[in-house]
């Protein structure tokens, strides 16, 4: 797998979110396996949050960078969504994920878990990642 060189600024070229939440999980394994930081942002609301860990939280350029980091594994991510809620503008997202491999310098990566992710519908109707939650309901 090639990884393209993320790069922390996104450009907004292409159509962001999906039509269905449930569709979230597979558009942001393309992306991400495709090394594409542009298109995984697109795939959440401006103001989203990623939790790193439980009660670490990041937004912004550090949520970009943090995705970035994983990007930069050049490992890709298998994921298998398993239930996803809807209620009105809301959907909650709960999925097992799994990054295991080698980086292209030798080191061993493994990281996995069950995630719980908030979606939200926009104005658009589109919808998209408001909260990436990969640690799901793990404890500190």
């Amino acid at each position: 797998m090639t990884v393209h060189e993320p790069h922390l600024r996104p450009e907004h070229t292409a159509p962001e979110g999906v039509e269905d939440p449930a569709e979230l999980p597979e558009a942001f394994a393309r992306a991400f396996n495709a090394g594409d930081l542009t298109a995984v942002d697109r795939l959440f609301e401006p103001g989203a949050v990623r939790v790193l860990r439980p009660g670490e939280v990041v937004v912004g350029d550090d949520r970009r960078a943090a995705t970035a980091s994983f990007l930069a594994l050049g490992i890709p991510i298998r994921l298998s969504p398993r239930h996803t809620y809807v209620h009105d503008d809301l959907a909650l997202i709960i999925g097992d994920y799994r990054i295991v491999g080698t980086t292209p310098d030798g080191k061993a990566v493994h990281h996995e878990g069950s995630a719980t992710d908030v979606a939200r519908r926009g104005p658009d109707g589109r919808w998209r990642y408001a909260i990436d939650n990969p640690p799901g309901v793990d404890r500190a």
